[in-house]
């Protein structure tokens, strides 16, 4: 018996159901990542910053771990995220990747170090996640064992992070804000989410937790211990004295407004920000001076 073709109407309702559904949070297959627009979304996100030393870095060997990162709670050192399945992520899933990513949890279920900026990355669409897994998975593998933390007093309990998490942790991917423009809405991406600014760029509390009412205002105790500046449209103590102008120049050059150069940790951030569009860059502009000034002059902790 011959089976007859599905009629015209139910070939467009199949049509439309699946064009819909690839618009459904989460129904981007990892399957679907594409890895070019993965090592856009890998530059954006620092990834290489954070996960390869600078030795490693002088000798292309990336993403395979081992940056100290110092804190007041102790020493973290980053993992091995390249795919080698002994010591890397080789054998984890796309499941495993953004469950990392959006809920700050390893494939076993525990709870990553805030150390490792997953309040931020959660604010990542399925898009992204799913085209920087693209991306990584093309990386030469490195077989390179993790380095053990080295952390004061309980600071080295996963278990501890269940209340931190409770206090300070909201997952979910950011969502636009229809008030604003495509600008301001890109921007507000590229700086909270993907860049992951406010995670060196504000202060924290006793427990490593945001101050709040503080947001990218600055903070004497940053990476290693080190000043980072305030970034808010302040324009005693932040960035408010700066035109449009200079804050591309440091995104795109490094260079301040004065002339001269941003050092330390900021070069790496730079060298990243340079290699973004300049649309991209325009957009975290609009965003910058549009967030809240905040009124707080950093310097050096003794």
């Amino acid at each position: 018996m011959t089976v007859p073709p599905p009629s015209l109407a139910i070939r467009i309702a199949g049509a439309w159901f699946f064009a819909l559904s690839a618009l459904l949070p989460g129904a981007r297959a990892a399957a679907d990542g594409d890895p070019a627009r993965g090592a856009y979304v890998f530059t954006a996100a620092g990834c290489k910053g954070c996960h390869t030393t600078a030795q490693d870095a002088k000798a292309k060997v990336l993403l395979s771990g081992g940056r100290a990162l110092k804190t007041p709670f102790g020493t973290y050192y980053s993992p091995n995220i390249t795919p080698d399945p002994e010591t890397g992520i080789g054998r984890w899933s796309f499941e495993d990747f953004q469950r990392a990513l959006r809920d700050g949890k390893t494939p076993g279920g525990s709870y990553y170090f805030p150390v490792f900026p997953y309040t931020a990355y959660t604010r990542m669409s399925d898009a992204d996640m799913a085209d920087l897994w693209a991306y990584l998975r093309t990386l030469p593998a490195v077989k390179r064992a993790n380095r053990p933390h080295e952390t004061k007093l309980v600071f080295g309990w996963r278990i501890m992070m269940l209340p931190w998490r409770i206090l300070n942790f909201e997952p979910g991917a950011m969502k636009a804000d229809p008030a604003k423009g495509p600008a301001w809405n890109r921007g507000a991406y590229l700086v909270e989410a993907l860049g992951h600014c406010g995670e060196c760029h504000s202060p924290r509390d006793a427990l490593g937790g945001f101050v709040d009412g503080m947001h990218l205002a600055g903070t004497a105790d940053g990476p290693g211990g080190d000043p980072v500046p305030n970034i808010t449209p302040d324009k005693a103590t932040g960035i408010g004295g700066w035109s449009a102008e200079d804050i591309d120049s440091l995104l795109s050059l490094g260079m301040l407004p004065d002339g001269d150069f941003v050092g330390g940790e900021m070069t790496e951030v730079y060298e990243n920000t340079a290699k973004l569009t300049a649309a991209d860059r325009r957009a975290m502009v609009v965003y910058l001076q549009s967030v809240p000034a905040v009124e707080n002059k950093v310097t050096k902790s003794k």
